[in-house]
């Protein structure tokens, strides 16, 4: 059964090309997780796709939604987290899966083998008191056919397939023994052990200093391209998604709010959200006082009385309808889609 992108209009979806199947097809998702100060809602319908071999990213504020998404697909959201609505869709072979649906003991084959994750803080994310090599010989019994004699060969590769030196010597090595950007390629190196289709980076150099960051984003950029395989990057960073993505997604406070290509995004951004985050972004010829601030915070989102836009109070923007009328989702371009209502316009590519 092939996906037909969404068009739900109580969300902003990207159009899909026609020509294409999306890999994976997140439509209406609905999180929450309840709590003894009040129930959180996380994701408030969110839709988007992913196609084969793209790299797409995710963008927004500490608290926006984007680690929680991430988990959610993946499958691992926590105990106190609740999906209420939507469907995950994945595309395999001939046939498509619900992976809100999906049997567990099936999730399980599909989770590490052919949907593989990254998380954040490598050494926490790491077993500690076992060899980072035997870490990916687990992985390797778990879902390949390989013969035990060549379990260990196969992780000594794949441990050099991430550029670390001596990868027999780290091998054995526990993780508190390695820096930090070493960790992390042990982390790319566990994702990747069974050639995923789809890889989930949640904050990839979340603690690394900015040589090791490119070194490891550079890392990524060309294990994705031979492998011809699609990847999201989640960050907070849109400087960094703006040099490694052909597209970003745009979060704030629960709520998908902006999709577009790249360029296209930085050249007219349409949602007032977006513009301030570029406007806060540093660039190579921008001087510190060039830099504007988000003013304000995120909003409560154990609040029952939370309005449609949950940007409203923090946007110049603003008017009548942002607070008690639901989204205007606008189709800017082609691929360039917003849920506000008041785009900014400007050109267009």
């Amino acid at each position: 059964m092939n996906i037909a992108p969404p068009t739900l209009p109580s969300s902003p979806l990207p159009s899909s090309p026609l020509s294409s199947i999306p890999l994976l097809a997140v439509r209406n998702l609905c999180a929450e997780f309840r709590t003894r100060s009040g129930t959180v809602s996380a994701l408030e319908n969110i839709s988007f796709y992913i196609n084969p071999s793209e790299t797409v990213g995710i963008v927004g504020e500490s608290g926006s939604g984007k680690s929680v998404l991430a988990l959610t697909i993946m499958g691992i959201l926590d105990p106190a987290g609740h999906v209420t609505a939507g469907e995950i869709l994945w595309s395999q072979s001939a046939a498509t899966l619900n992976l809100l649906n999906t049997p567990e003991k099936v999730f399980r084959q599909l989770r590490g083998k052919d949907l593989s994750m990254i998380f954040q803080s490598p050494r926490t994310a790491l077993n500690p008191i076992r060899k980072v090599g035997k870490q990916i010989v687990d992985v390797l019994r778990c879902h390949t056919q390989l013969p035990p004699a060549q379990l260990k060969p196969r992780a000594i590769e794949l441990l050099a397939s991430v550029k670390i030196p001596d990868p027999a010597q780290r091998y054995e090595a526990y993780p508190y023994e390695l820096s930090g950007g070493l960790c992390q390629r042990i982390m790319i190196a566990l994702a990747l052990a069974c050639s995923p289709q789809l890889l989930i980076a949640d904050e990839p150099t979340t603690g690394l200093d900015v040589t090791t960051q490119a070194t490891v984003m550079n890392l990524l950029k060309d294990l994705a391209t031979d492998r011809q395989m699609a990847t999201v990057v989640i960050t907070h960073d849109l400087a960094l998604a703006s040099e490694y993505c052909d597209r970003i997604l745009v979060m704030h406070a629960g709520h998908l709010i902006e999709s577009a290509p790249t360029a296209e995004l930085f050249q007219s951004p349409q949602h007032p959200y977006t513009a301030k985050l570029i406007a806060a972004t540093p660039e190579p010829h921008k001087g510190f006082n060039d830099l504007a601030p988000i003013l304000g915070n995120l909003p409560d989102l154990r609040r029952s009385d939370l309005p449609p836009c949950r940007f409203v109070s923090r946007c110049d923007q603003a008017t009548d309808p942002c607070h008690n009328q639901p989204l205007v989702n606008t189709q800017v371009t082609e691929t360039h889609q917003v849920s506000c209502w008041h785009p900014l316009g400007g050109p267009q590519l």
